[in-house]
């Protein structure tokens, strides 16, 4: 499958808010969450129609270019029956390492054992996994790693301060392993922010990865002012969940098979892997998400 797969990565710029809908308690619009680990997700789906979209395969564009039907799908129309579905593929955007304030060099890029082995295992199904070792995270949950051989910002006297948690720090081989080929995918043309991810890099127990999937998201109070009477209008305050500015999530996206009936679009040209070096190679800026209008949801999407 490596041939017809590849990683695609998410880096939040700004905070991103995909919700599920009104929530049970306090935060009244909570982002997405997997039901078994109750980490942040970003849809596939949302990542696929904002990238057609960022094409032009919005509306009538698609109807027009064979490339972008036989990539996104097409709808059959009043007039023709021949619409197909989108041949690209694009798995859930699962969390990968997530920006926690720290007393020491402002926020750390934390992740865990389950994220990272979890993300080894796309990996090697888009060909680039072999490199990396599974992750045995540290012993215990007082316990945190950094890359060997790199100077961490987060340190102090041998401890790590994030929020109101305090860390021992573990020097890991692993982990420096997995910081540099990370920060190689995510900032492959800035040397710069390499070294700035790897400095600030960290692997925490699956235990303390859950609490902070739970606190250190975004929660902003927002209002709507009644025009007529210049203050909140009646039920119109409400809490808001997003994924901070510098989450980094990833997902598979593949191409197994061309879905296009017409014969424009059925050429020997549109293959599987044409299409993905076509539509999943070059980084994109998108926004991903609601809330547009207020800053959220720009991303920069790359594939590896």
């Amino acid at each position: 499958m490596a041939e017809q797969a590849k990683i695609y990565w998410i880096h939040a710029l700004t905070p991103v808010h995909v919700g599920s809908g009104e929530g049970a308690g306090f935060i009244d619009l909570p982002v997405m969450r997997e039901k078994h680990t109750n980490w942040p997700f970003i849809p596939g789906s949302s990542v696929k129609g904002v990238l057609a979209d960022s094409y032009g395969a919005s509306g009538d564009g698609r109807k027009n270019d064979a490339m972008l039907r036989a990539a996104f799908g097409v709808e059959d129309s009043d007039e023709s029956s021949s619409g197909n579905a989108g041949s690209l593929v694009f798995s859930d955007a699962r969390l990968v390492c997530l920006p926690v304030r720290s007393l020491y060099g402002t926020f750390a890029w934390v992740t865990t054992a389950l994220a990272l082995n979890r993300l080894r295992r796309d990996l090697m199904e888009a060909g680039l996994g072999e490199k990396l070792a599974e992750v045995s995270g540290p012993a215990s949950d007082e316990g945190l790693q950094v890359p060997t051989g790199v100077t961490t910002l987060l340190a102090s006297a041998g401890k790590i301060y994030f929020n109101d948690l305090d860390f021992k720090v573990e020097e890991n081989a692993v982990a420096a392993t997995w910081g540099a080929e990370l920060a190689k995918w995510l900032f492959p043309d800035e040397e710069v922010w390499r070294g700035d991810f790897q400095s600030r890099f960290a692997i925490v127990s699956d235990t303390v990865f859950n609490h902070l999937s739970e606190t250190a998201t975004e929660v902003c109070p927002r209002i709507r002012i009644s025009p007529e009477k210049k203050i909140v209008a009646d039920g119109a305050l409400w809490y808001e969940e997003s994924l901070p500015a510098e989450t980094v999530a990833a997902g598979l996206v593949w191409c197994d098979r061309v879905y296009a009936k017409d014969a424009a679009a059925a050429k020997d040209a549109v293959k599987p892997k044409v299409l993905l070096d076509k539509f999943c190679s070059t980084a994109r800026r998108l926004q991903i998400g609601g809330k547009a209008s207020v800053g959220r949801g720009r991303v920069r999407c790359l594939f590896s």
